[in-house]
């Protein structure tokens, strides 16, 4: 009989504690809240502008691999190369909008593009949210292996004796190199001639042969013919020397102006809104993937450098970074419309 009564008085208990939960008289415990839903909960997707086969390919492979080992879940890279990158970008607008679709991007996409376009089919502040830098890398001044410059003041004095005389080159208007070339005639009160080439190969083979002046380029695009002794990199546009390349002095060390830098990045970029819990994982992952000795030592062989950040740290770099394009661009009067 005195079972009965403690089980009766258990499920009495029982149901109006229930009762009461139910009317929001007592909180539910933490175990029976709603959690958050697990993510990713299926295949992911990371959608890249560049083709196969180049750096920045090699680099969202390597994501994707150790994101799918953290994961559980298969992560695959879609390349969409062409269209200034705008193909890749509509598949991510059409895509999931739940972290499952990302996207990398580089600074022209983030920085350079909303002042060299008039009207873009995106918004990078509305449409993305830049998460994280993948890498960084500098670029370097190239000339010729037998060039009469030995050193960037060399260029420099030469360009002021002849306006507009001297060439360098890139693969198109408004990318790292170009801007960057822009760049430096600006800080140096010089007026060059740009020569746009199809494909990074004709450039740099230009470059070797004495057609152009110098281009800049980056271990990845220059490295290669650098490695045959057909370039020589003059200077490294860096805020000190490359660790890759000791012996190659900085622009400032060369004669050239102070500070200057070229600097080309990727990114990681989600849709906008995501939960916090969301993105924190994401951002945690790739993070830990990239700091992996096999990762860094494949960096080396690109010539990319970690590029770890706060979120705050680089919306703050990309603001910047914004900025910098902005000037250039309007002051040398550069539209793709």
């Amino acid at each position: 009989m005195s079972f009965f009564r403690s089980s009766l008085s258990r499920r009495a208990i029982a149901a109006a504690v229930l009762a009461l939960t139910a009317g929001g008289l007592l909180p539910l415990t933490a175990s029976a809240q709603q959690q958050p839903a697990a993510f990713p909960t299926k295949p992911v997707r990371i959608i890249t502008p560049f083709p196969v086969g180049g750096g920045p390919d090699g680099v969202a492979r390597l994501v994707a691999d150790k994101l799918s080992r953290a994961w559980g879940q298969p992560v695959v890279v879609e390349n969409r190369p062409g269209g200034n990158g705008f193909i890749a970008i509509d598949a991510f607008k059409r895509g999931a909008k739940d972290g499952h679709d990302i996207i990398v991007l580089d600074n022209v996409h983030l920085a350079a593009y909303p002042a060299l376009f008039k009207k873009l089919p995106y918004d990078a502040s509305k449409d993305f949210d830049a998460l994280l830098p993948l890498f960084k890398t500098y670029f370097f001044f190239t000339v010729a292996t037998n060039s009469k410059y030995r050193t960037v003041g060399d260029l420099i004095a030469d360009a002021k004796a002849n306006p507009g005389k001297l060439d360098y080159g890139s693969w198109s208007v408004g990318n790292p190199v170009h801007l960057g070339s822009e760049l430096f005639e600006s800080a140096t009160g010089t007026q060059m001639e740009h020569v746009i080439y199809k494909e990074t190969t004709q450039l740099y083979t230009s470059v070797a042969t004495g057609e152009l002046a110098f281009a800049l380029g980056s271990s990845a695009t220059a490295g290669p013919l650098q490695r045959a002794n057909k370039l020589r990199f003059l200077a490294a546009a860096a805020p000190q020397r490359v660790a890759a390349f000791p012996d190659v002095p900085t622009v400032s060390e060369s004669g050239g102006p102070k500070g200057f830098e070229v600097i080309g990045w990727n990114a990681i970029a989600v849709p906008k809104g995501l939960p916090a819990s969301v993105t924190d994982k994401i951002k945690r992952d790739i993070e830990k993937g990239l700091a992996e000795p096999d990762v860094l030592e494949k960096f080396k062989r690109f010539g990319y450098e970690p590029f770890p950040t706060t979120r705050p740290q680089f919306d703050q770099f990309v603001a910047t970074e914004t900025k910098r394009f902005t000037d250039v661009i309007r002051k040398a009067n550069v539209s793709l419309d």
